[in-house]
């Protein structure tokens, strides 16, 4: 019963009282997206209270429906607290959706993005509003530079990932600033406005969408502070992250013209071509005539890119039992017609160019098209 979040929402009500009445504007608003994290909820509060106590603040949670009942914790408190509310999102999934729903909700001048694990030091916020006060657009808690430290918080793998991230970030899309993979930032509200639109809502890293896509050049301001461990619930990033970074940064490197979602489906077809070529190789090595072992490698290859796509690409829409299965049905459709369309293209361009590799790789990018534009219809539609 001591961890019991509900429990722990009421007693808060009890004890704590807002310092101001509903009808006070906030001056800064924290936006905090959650997933099952109902044990963090009232904590993340409570030490928000303790950080901002001569400040005029909000919390907002943005929850993807967590099965463990964290819009229902946050939503406790906010019967008590008008400085709490809560969005909770059905049928959308997502960090960065969530972030930019939740900036978009709010009416404050400043804004701020932090996890809800407790793993980012609410004690930096005062500072961070106080940079935005003197004129800074972005402040960024960082963790990588002048004085900050992850080593607390991050594995030694995710820590590894995330400097590798950093220095791409740097090199491939020349962003300046030592932590552009932070989830711990503040800027103003009329700023965030004017890039809202252009960000993607899919992936993690929604400060190096808005660094790299703002339409003026920020004056940005770092603040170092110590990554803290999380104290319940798991970390939500899994190995497939690595996709949507990648996914982000050719995206970005194409000035939007394609999509995130479109670059992830892209690189996972392309993890199946090797799926398909291992495949191919040991089903012969059996001894299988090439047509049975072609056609066995050709499922497997359609079968993983369904997987990588159900988990990644289309992590907001994933597709969970019997869905599942029919789901990759029509994916196993979608991806023979797909193959039908690539022949075709590549038959024709051969035809009137004879230019072997110039018709294959047209014939690759319409089956590419083809079964993007297929499967977001048929496999992965919107319900």
């Amino acid at each position: 019963m001591g961890n019991d979040p509900h429990a722990m929402a009421s007693r808060m009500a009890v004890r704590r009282k807002p310092e101001w009445d509903r009808y006070t504007v906030a001056e800064l608003s924290i936006v905090v997206p959650t997933f099952n994290e109902a044990q963090n909820v009232p904590l993340v509060v409570t030490r928000l209270a303790d950080a901002l106590a001569n400040i005029r603040w909000e919390v907002i949670f943005v929850d993807d429906n967590s099965p463990d009942g964290t819009a229902g914790v946050a939503r406790d408190i906010a019967r008590s607290d008008p400085r709490v509310r809560c969005i909770r999102r059905i049928g959308r999934r997502g960090l960065a959706g969530a972030c930019i729903e939740g900036l978009l909700a709010s009416s404050a001048s400043a804004v701020a993005v932090m996890d809800g694990d407790l793993q980012h030091d609410e004690t930096l916020l005062p500072r961070m509003l106080e940079s935005i006060r003197q004129g800074a657009d972005l402040v960024i808690g960082t963790r990588f530079a002048l004085g900050g430290a992850a080593h607390r918080g991050l594995s030694a793998l995710r820590h590894m990932s995330s400097q590798f991230a950093t220095q791409t970030a740097k090199r491939v899309l020349g962003v300046e600033i030592s932590d552009p993979m932070s989830g711990f930032f503040m800027m103003r509200r009329d700023l965030f406005d004017a890039v809202a639109a252009s960000l993607s809502t899919q992936g993690f890293k929604v400060l190096l969408d808005i660094v790299v896509s703002s339409p003026q050049r920020l004056a940005i301001v770092e603040l170092p502070y110590e990554f803290r461990s999380r104290r319940f619930g798991d970390s939500k990033l899994d190995t497939l992250v690595v996709f949507e970074f990648l996914g982000l940064l050719v995206a970005k490197l194409s000035a939007d013209w394609l999509s995130i979602r479109f670059v992830l489906f892209a690189l996972i077809g392309t993890t199946g071509l090797f799926v398909h070529l291992l495949v191919l190789r040991e089903v012969l090595s059996l001894g299988i005539d090439f047509v049975w072992a072609q056609t066995s490698a050709a499922f497997a290859a359609m079968t993983s890119n369904f997987v990588l796509n159900n988990r990644l690409t289309y992590r907001d829409r994933r597709l969970r039992g019997i869905a599942a299965i029919k789901g990759l049905l029509t994916f196993y459709a979608v991806c023979s017609v797909g193959t039908i369309a690539n022949v075709g293209v590549a038959h024709w361009v051969y035809g009137s160019r004879s230019v072997w590799w110039l018709a294959g790789t047209a014939g690759a990018i319409m089956g590419v098209v083809f079964n993007y534009a297929a499967s977001s219809v048929l496999t992965w539609r919107r319900s």
